[in-house]
C-alpha cells in the first residue's frame, strides 16, 4: 500500500509538472477584452479586493445574468492579492486546473483501481486543446473552480458511499452547493452520481461475475434514487436562480429569434460536433455564433450518429464504462447545449470542460479493455499514448499562443468562424485600444451588417460618426443601442452622448432628457453631469452649472472640470472657491494648457 501511495504521488506530481509547464505562456498574456473587463478590471466591486461590501454584493447581485458568489469573491481575492496584473489571475486559473487534473487522476484510482488508466484520462483532460479557453480566459475562473468542487464532491461521495452516515452526506451537499455558487453547469451532479453507482462504484447490484469488482455495498435502485432527492433539491433551487438571474440580465434568446425547433437542431448538430472536436480539436475559438438555418441531412446525420453510439453503448453491458461515459457526455451538456438559449452562442468550448470526461474514460478503458482481449503487453500502448498526448500538447501550445493578445485572438477567430459579429465587434475593440481607429471601423460595420441590433457596433459606430459630426447618424445609432442593450455603462455611454449631440443640435430639451437617462443607468457617469451643466451655464444659470461641474470632479477629478468649475465659480462672485478649484486642476494636470483647450471646447459646443 505504502508502495501504491509513493507511485500515486510521484504521478500526481509529474501532473501537475507537465500541466504547469504547457500552459505557463498565460502568465505573460493580458486580460481579454471580452467579459474580463466585467469580470475584473471595470468591476468596482470585485478589483478592490475582498471587504464586507464585495462579500454583500457576491451573494445578492444577478451581475453578468448569474448568481455565482464564489466565483466573484475568487477574482477579488486576486485583486486584493496581484490587484490587475493578469499574470496572478491567470495563475490562479492554472493552479485550479492543474489540481483539477490531480483530483480527477486520483479520484479514478481510488474508484476503479486502475493506475495507467487513470493516468491518462487526467493527462488528457490536462492537455486537450478545447480546455484552453477555460484555462487561459479569465472570465472563465467559473468554469474550473466549479469543476474542483464538482470533483471534491465526487470524492466525497466516494468516502459516503464506503460508509454511510449523515455527516459524510452533508460534506457531498455542502461542496455540490459550493460547486453550483461558482457556476451552475454542474446543476446534473446527481445524475452524474447515479452513474456512478452503476460504474465504477458497482453499488447498483452487480452480476455476480462482477461482485469481485464492487469495491461498495451494492444498494437497490429506489434507495440509490432517494438519497440523491437532496441534491436535486440543490439542482432545482440552482435552476430557479439560474433562470432568475437571467431573465435579470435579459441575456435569455428570444423564442422569435431562435424558436425551439431551430434550437433543438443546433443541439443535436453541436453533440455531434463536440464529439468531432473531441477526437479532432481544430478551429477552436472563443465563440461560435448560434446558425441561422441548418440544413436537414446534416441535422439527420447528426441524430443518426447520436443514437448509434447510445445504443451500442447500452448493449455493451460488459463494459459499463461505454454507458456511464456516453451518458456522463451527453447529460452534463444538457444545461449548456442551448435549448434554453442564453446569449447568441451556438457552442463553446468552455462547455466541453466537465463533458470530455465522459469521452476520455470510454476511449482510454475500451483501448485497454481491447487490448487486453487480444493478449497484448499493456506496455504496447505507452507509444501510441504519448503520442497522442504530445500531439495533443502541440496543438494546445499553438492555441495558447492565439490568446496572447487580442488582435491575435479576434483575428484567428475570424478565419475559423463566420458571421461572427462579437469577433468583429472585439477586434475593432481591440484595434481601437492599440490607436488604430480607422482600422477599427470596418469590423463595427461588418458586424452590424451581420446584427443589425447589435448593441456594441452600434455604440462604436455612433461615436465615430459624432465625431466627425454626422449627428443625424449618431442620434439613430444610439437608439437602437438604447433599446437593445443590456449592459448598463453602455446604455448610460449612448444615453449621454445622445445628450450631447441633441445639444449641438439645440434640441435643449431631448439632451436634457438623455442625460437623465444616462444618469439613472449609471449614476457614476461624470459624462450627463458636465453636459447638465454646460446646458446650465449656456441658460445663463452659473450657479446651477458650477453645482454640476462639483458633482463631476467629486466623481471623477479632472483637470478640465476644476478649470470649468473654476470659471463657473469666479464668474458668480466666489473668487476664493474659484482659486481653489484653479489649483487644484494645476496639481492635477500634466499639460494645462491642453487642460484648458478642452475646457474651451466643451463651452464653444
Amino acid at each position: 500500500m505504502a508502495q501504491s501511495n509513493k507511485y500515486s504521488v510521484i504521478l500526481s506530481l509529474l501532473l501537475v509538472v507537465a500541466t504547469l509547464a504547457l500552459y505557463n505562456p498565460v502568465a505573460h498574456h493580458p486580460f481579454v477584452n471580452f467579459d474580463d473587463d466585467r469580470y475584473v478590471t471595470d468591476n468596482s466591486h470585485v478589483n478592490g479586493g475582498i471587504s464586507w461590501q464585495t462579500v454583500k454584493w457576491s451573494f445578492t447581485t444577478f451581475y453578468e445574468a448569474m448568481w455565482q458568489p464564489l466565483t466573484w469573491l475568487s477574482h477579488a481575492l486576486d485583486c486584493q492579492f496581484f490587484h490587475l496584473n493578469p499574470a496572478g489571475h491567470h495563475y490562479t486559473s492554472l493552479l485550479i486546473h492543474a489540481l483539477n487534473v490531480v483530483l480527477l487522476f486520483l479520484l479514478l484510482q481510488a474508484a476503479t483501481g486502475f493506475t495507467w488508466r487513470s493516468l491518462m484520462v487526467a493527462a488528457l483532460f490536462a492537455v486537450h486543446p478545447v480546455n484552453v479557453e477555460s484555462v487561459a480566459w479569465i472570465a472563465e475562473r467559473k468554469t474550473v473552480l466549479s469543476m474542483l468542487f464538482l470533483l471534491l464532491a465526487l470524492g466525497a461521495y466516494g468516502h459516503y458511499a464506503r460508509k454511510p452516515s449523515v455527516g459524510r452526506y452533508s460534506l457531498v451537499a455542502f461542496l455540490f452547493a459550493c460547486g453550483l455558487m461558482a457556476k451552475p453547469m454542474i446543476v446534473t451532479l446527481p445524475a452524474v452520481l447515479l452513474l456512478c453507482d452503476y460504474w465504477p462504484l458497482y453499488r447498483l447490484g452487480p452480476p455476480q461475475q462482477e461482485a469481485s469488482q464492487a469495491r461498495f455495498a451494492p444498494a437497490p435502485f429506489s434507495w440509490l434514487v432517494l438519497e440523491k432527492l437532496p441534491l436535486v433539491a440543490l439542482s432545482m433551487g440552482s435552476a430557479v436562480l439560474t433562470m432568475k438571474s437571467a431573465k435579470a440580465g435579459s441575456s435569455l434568446g428570444s423564442a422569435r429569434d431562435y424558436p425551439f425547433p431551430l434550437r433543438l437542431e443546433n443541439a443535436i448538430v453541436s453533440y455531434a460536433k463536440y464529439v468531432g472536436k473531441a477526437f479532432w480539436p481544430s478551429r477552436l475559438a472563443p465563440m461560435y455564433p448560434h446558425p441561422d438555418f441548418l440544413p436537414w441531412g446534416l441535422v439527420a446525420a447528426a441524430g443518426l450518429f447520436l443514437l448509434a453510439v447510445t445504443v451500442l453503448a447500452l448493449l455493451a453491458r460488459k463494459r459499463r464504462y461505454l454507458a456511464v461515459g456516453w451518458l456522463w457526455f451527453l447529460g452534463t451538456l444538457v444545461p449548456m447545449i442551448g435549448l434554453v438559449q442564453v446569449g447568441a452562442v451556438g457552442m463553446a468550448d468552455r462547455y466541453a470542460y466537465l463533458s470530455f470526461l465522459g469521452l476520455f474514460v470510454m476511449v482510454c478503458w475500451a483501448a485497454a479493455d481491447w487490448v487486453k482481449s487480444r493478449g497484448i503487453p499493456s506496455h504496447w500502448l505507452a507509444v501510441p499514448s504519448v503520442v497522442a498526448l504530445l500531439a495533443l500538447a502541440a496543438v494546445t501550445h499553438r492555441q495558447l499562443a492565439y490568446w496572447g493578445d487580442n488582435l491575435t485572438l479576434w483575428s484567428h477567430t475570424l478565419q475559423v468562424t463566420s458571421d461572427n459579429f462579437v469577433a468583429e465587434d472585439n477586434l475593432g475593440g481591440a484595434l481601437i485600444a492599440a490607436g488604430h481607429l480607422e482600422a477599427a471601423m470596418p469590423h463595427f460595420r461588418r458586424a452590424a451588417a451581420i446584427s443589425p441590433l447589435d448593441g456594441a457596433a452600434n455604440l462604436n459606430l455612433a461615436v465615430y460618426a459624432q465625431a466627425h459630426g454626422n449627428l443625424q447618424e449618431a442620434i439613430q445609432r444610439y437608439d437602437i443601442v438604447v433599446h437593445v442593450t443590456r449592459d448598463r455603462k453602455e446604455l448610460s455611454t449612448a444615453y449621454s452622448n445622445l445628450g450631447f449631440a441633441y445639444r449641438a443640435l439645440g434640441q435643449n430639451a431631448e439632451a436634457r432628457e438623455s442625460y437623465l437617462a444616462a444618469i439613472r443607468a449609471n449614476p457614476e457617469n461624470v459624462k450627463p453631469l458636465y453636459g447638465f451643466a454646460l446646458l446650465a451655464q449656456k441658460n445663463g444659470d452659473l450657479a446651477q452649472a458650477a453645482n454640476y461641474y462639483a458633482q463631476a470632479v467629486a466623481l471623477q477629478p479632472s483637470d478640465f472640470g476644476y478649470l470649468l468649475l473654476a470659471q463657473a465659480l469666479e464668474k458668480t462672485g466666489h473668487a476664493a472657491a474659484a482659486q481653489a478649484a484653479y489649483q487644484k486642476a494645476q496639481g492635477l494636470s500634466p499639460d494645462l494648457d491642453r487642460a484648458q483647450q478642452t475646457a474651451h471646447s466643451l463651452l464653444a459646443q
